[in-house]
């Protein structure tokens, strides 16, 4: 399944899934600032783990829309 990518201002947030050793699956987001001399890149991972990669991928969508909700431009 495709990452997913939402921008706000200068930031840039991919939702995307890993597999986890067990089997299961977890959403991560990957936090960009785009105005940066350095790209800067922070990693959020879902709290939750889910038995299917579909699951995943829509925990990772909600935690990118509530990181980039709480930034303020």
């Amino acid at each position: 399944m495709e990452d997913v990518t939402y921008t706000k201002g200068i930031y840039t947030a991919t939702a995307g899934v890993q597999q986890l050793d067990d089997g299961r699956f977890q959403g991560v987001v990957h936090l960009a600032r785009d105005d940066a001399a350095e790209p800067e890149t922070t990693v959020y991972e879902v709290k939750g783990v889910s038995a299917t990669v579909s699951e995943a991928l829509e925990e990772a969508k909600a935690l990118a829309h509530q990181i980039l909700g709480e930034i303020e431009l």
